[in-house]
């Protein structure tokens, strides 16, 4: 079976963007900014993204160009014989399935308050009754089994045609219009009353703040955000690098992507903070800041409906760019392992996809009982912390080993494949980094993970 191909580079960047960009960049970035403090976490971010996430995209990409094949089968291409590398393309193509379990009711929540906030649902509620709101829609079962049913139906259904009339193009116009959603509202955000206040937090290092929060703490709070928001060590970038062609070099590739990434994290925190200052917010309010604290913000500001719809579009298709990347590795994972069509694995992933997501939809009401990392947590977080503190980390770390390590594909034919093509190329003293400093800082961030997690 002839590999299915890209129509563009700009469908391949916008894809691989669309995979990095999520949830992670529009919600976890601009709460995570508040806890730690404001710009110096902000420019120790960018300084991680370019020493953790640039090398490690570069390999992925690097791997599914050369193998034309899915993380599943990736290894068996290139792996020397005897080897048992490819175990890892298994644990990467479970990791894929794990992440959707809990990212699909995410994205449903992303819909459900794009729907609410549109028909007027919170126009003239009290904060107290806005705060109630988040509550009620996680404890019903029916709004949420049927919303997670929606993103699972959408998500398959555009996989399900041929790759660059389906996904490719569906989500090159959702990105696009994600970009000019973000432009107007970060825009309309510079006009607010407390714009200066909450730019000077959001863009100026404040040294002091550092200190107070806690250097260390800052620094670690930085590389783990840094690290997660690409989405490496599942494949899913893998995924795209065995669909394009030879004629660019993928270090620049990868620097592409990130910037686009970086870009919506960024504007994410310029739409935010300007509104948080304006009306009294508390920026460090954590993970509640999007459902519970803006919300109340649109209901307080002229035309608040209209800019909480704009917002709230904007987070589906954050939502979303995830969802339809992750699930075409899924679907070619199957289409390589079982070489079935690219509609029969669609179709048999929707059902199983909707059966797996079941436990973390009904884990907020009927199996709220059930607690698998202790008390107040649910199926969520044990999906999460598998995926977020596990597997993305140590799939991280096999892939560079297996490019730097003589007992794996090596560093030769690793470099042949990234600097074939024109753009910036993964310069040869770069390999030191990559051997020894690049898997400790990775260990490292899976470590500290372990330990701030069940601290």
């Amino acid at each position: 079976m002839q590999r299915e191909r890209l129509g563009s580079r700009l469908g391949f960047l916008l894809l691989s963007a669309g995979c990095a960009i999520g949830i992670g960049n529009v919600w976890k970035f601009p709460y995570m900014t508040g806890q730690y403090g404001g710009g110096a976490f902000v420019v120790l971010y960018l300084f991680f993204l370019i020493v953790l996430g640039i090398p490690v995209m570069t390999v992925e990409f690097s791997l599914g160009r050369a193998a034309q094949k899915s993380p599943v089968l990736l290894y068996q291409q290139l792996e020397p014989k005897g080897t048992k590398w490819h175990i890892h393309g298994y644990l990467a193509m479970i990791g894929n399935y794990i992440l959707m379990m809990f990212y699909t009711s995410v994205a449903g929540w992303m819909i459900q308050y794009f729907v609410g906030t549109a028909s007027g649902r919170f126009v003239g509620m009290s904060p107290d009754e806005v705060g109630a709101e988040f509550g009620a829609v996680c404890g019903s079962p029916g709004g949420m089994v049927g919303y997670m049913a929606i993103v699972v139906f959408i998500g398959f259904f555009v996989c399900s045609f041929k790759l660059d009339k389906g996904l490719e193009q569906v989500n090159k116009y959702m990105m696009l219009a994600l970009l000019a959603i973000m432009v107007i509202l970060a825009i309309h955000s510079f006009t607010m009353d407390g714009a200066k206040e909450g730019l000077t937090f959001y863009l100026k290092p404040d040294l002091s703040k550092m200190q107070e929060i806690g250097v260390g703490n800052v620094i670690v709070g930085a590389m783990n955000q840094a690290f997660f928001t690409l989405s490496l060590g599942i494949g899913s970038m893998a995924i795209f690098g065995s669909y394009i062609g030879k004629d660019r070099a993928l270090m620049g590739e990868s620097v592409t992507v990130t910037i686009l990434d970086t870009f919506v994290a960024i504007v994410a925190g310029l739409i935010i903070f300007p509104a948080c200052f304006t009306h009294g917010v508390e920026v460090g309010a954590g993970p509640s800041l999007i459902f519970v604290t803006l919300p109340n913000v649109f209901n307080s500001m002229p035309m608040g409906r209209l800019w909480g719809t704009l917002f709230f579009i904007f987070m589906t298709f954050a939502a979303m760019s995830t969802v339809f990347a992750v699930f075409e590795n899924i679907v070619s994972c199957c289409m390589d392992a079982f070489h079935w069509t690219r509609k029969k694995a669609c179709a048999i992933n929707g059902v199983l996809m909707f059966l797996l997501s079941l436990p973390c939809a009904l884990g907020f009401n009927v199996l709220s009982g059930i607690q698998p990392l202790g008390e107040g947590t649910g199926f969520l977080d044990l999906e999460d912390f598998l995926v977020s503190n596990i597997l993305l980390p140590l799939g991280s770390l096999c892939f560079v080993l297996f490019v730097t390590s003589k007992k794996g594909w090596n560093w030769t034919p690793f470099v042949k494949e990234a600097n074939t093509g024109r753009g910036i190329k993964t310069p040869n003293w770069i390999r030191g980094y990559m051997t020894y400093i690049l898997p400790l800082i990775i260990l490292a961030v899976f470590i500290i993970g372990l330990i701030s997690y069940f601290k």
